[in-house]
């Protein structure tokens, strides 16, 4: 049966707003506890460095190429301060404070941390957080585009998820065995995707038809007005899978803010049967006296083309491979502001895990390895659950692991900052074999790591077992002068 009540969603918006708060609150938080080491002046990739190069290269132009408030100062205090201000505006958020104007600093502050962050600020939730952000600026107009502006958003980030998965012609997604191998491989493996990656294959077959259902067929019912059942059969089986990638993955704040999404596939009625409808009342009628003027129609309207009109060509171009050169010059003038973005992870799953573990000597004799936070090391360490903190080194560890050091270039700075000792980069590791001094000597091993089994877990306490495969940095590690003196950009 039909909930026979107005579908009006004020309640849905001022619950959307809070919990948007919250993710911000918990990216700000967790980029402070990390920027110096990233790309302070003493961390892995300074930010004073890309700035002065964009600058060289580009001039004036560099403003609209890297928007960043870090222009104005790039300093490690400043570099501190900017993540603590936008911890500090969340909170606002939360509470209700200046909500418009609170939601355009964070936006700029967030956009600020991501263009300035270069590799380490590259993921698709940093993307998905600024493009949810701007339009966050106008979930307080009684326009009901922005509502659907919403589901749209969601409707690409879903549905780009599953058609990337096909156009890759990975053939573990085609023959339904991506997830024998995900759990494993991924890029900060769960404690419990460990006891998930032990059940039966047809288990993993079965998950991934569902999977593709979800992100494939499932997003169309974002649209549908009536039955109403039909959306919010969407909305569940969307915070459904949501959920269960959090449980085993680590993916930041990014499964949390996809099923905050998903509540603008609700309205105010739906939302009595939860949660105390004196509650809701109160709130959507708070919230529609404090709507804006009818005169933001306008503005709400010529966003929502704009936004389709960007969206609608990234999606042809996905699909075709072809994009007409007047719109790519758009697409390339809007790009740096990240207010209309393409999705899709996991293209192509990775059959096997490559890991480095990370070694330091002062003889070249006796190596000492490092131990990180998060990331397998240790094969008796059981995989940990992290998220939504997002340990960013330790993600791009990953990555390197995956291809030659050679491109990528932060690692042989990484090496360096060991080297010396850099104390900002350090705090980023669990373990430092050498707390007095830094080694005179540095290098990589490439090991494959598998999951043990019950059997081997029982009888010895391992949840990894690894072999060693090679020598992933076998170059010397030059100084900050001979460095300088190579760099080419």
């Amino acid at each position: 049966m039909e909930i026979n009540q107005p579908a009006t969603d004020w309640f849905v918006r001022w619950l959307f707003l809070k919990i948007l708060g919250l993710i911000y609150f918990i990216a700000f938080v967790s980029l402070e506890l990390q920027i110096t080491g990233l790309i302070g002046s003493n961390g892995i990739l300074p930010a004073i460095d890309f700035l002065r190069t964009t600058w060289e290269h580009f001039g004036l132009k560099s403003y609209w190429l890297v928007p960043t408030i870090f222009w104005l100062n790039v300093s490690d205090t400043f570099l501190q301060m900017v993540p603590l201000a936008g911890a500090i505006l969340s909170l606002l958020l939360i509470f209700g404070f200046a909500r418009k104007a609170i939601l355009m600093l964070l936006f700029l502050a967030y956009l600020s941390l991501v263009s300035a962050g270069q590799d380490f600020m590259a993921f698709q939730w940093d993307l998905l957080l600024l493009e949810t952000g701007f339009l966050a600026i106008f979930a307080s107009s009684s326009s009901t585009a922005i509502t659907w502006l919403f589901r749209w958003l969601l409707f690409r980030l879903m549905f780009l998820s599953g058609a990337v998965k096909l156009l890759s012609g990975d053939p573990t997604w085609r023959n339904l065995t991506a997830l024998e191998f995900h759990y494993e491989t991924q890029p900060l493996p769960t404690v419990i995707g460990w006891y998930v990656y032990q059940l039966p294959a047809w288990f993993h077959r079965v998950s991934v038809l569902l999977m593709f259902f979800i992100e494939l067929v499932v997003p169309f019912l974002f649209f549908v007005p009536r039955p109403r059942r039909l959306r919010f059969f969407a909305a569940t089986a969307t915070l459904l899978l949501q959920l269960l990638i959090f449980l085993t993955g680590n993916f930041g704040f990014f499964n949390l803010l996809t099923m905050v999404l998903c509540l603008f596939l609700f309205d105010d009625a739906s939302l009595h049967r939860v949660l105390p409808r004196r509650l809701i009342q109160k709130i959507s009628q708070t919230s529609a006296q404090q709507k804006e003027s009818s005169a933001s129609h306008p503005i709400v309207i010529m966003l929502a083309v704009v936004i389709i009109f960007i969206s609608g060509f990234q999606l042809f171009g996905i699909f075709s491979g072809y994009v007409p050169s007047p719109v790519r010059i758009v697409l390339n003038g809007v790009a740096p502001f990240h207010i209309v973005n393409t999705y899709g992870l996991f293209a192509v799953i990775t059959t096997t895990r490559p890991e480095i573990i990370i070694e330091g000597s002062n003889d070249g004799q006796t190596w000492l390895a490092y131990e990180f936070k998060y990331k397998p090391g240790a094969v008796q360490r059981p995989p940990l659950q992290v998220a939504p903190h997002q340990p960013r080194l330790d993600w791009q560890m990953w990555f390197a692991a995956l291809d030659d050091n050679s491109s990528q270039p932060w690692f042989e700075n990484f090496m360096l900052r060991l080297q010396q000792g850099s104390p900002e980069v350090l705090a980023l590791l669990e373990h430092n074999p050498f707390p007095n001094a830094p080694p005179r000597y540095v290098r990589a091993w490439p090991y494959k790591y598998n999951f043990t089994d019950f059997t081997t877990l029982n009888a010895e306490g391992t949840w990894w077992r690894r072999e060693r495969i090679g020598l992933y940095f076998p170059r010397p590690v030059l100084s900050l002068n001979e460095r300088e003196s190579r760099r080419t950009w």
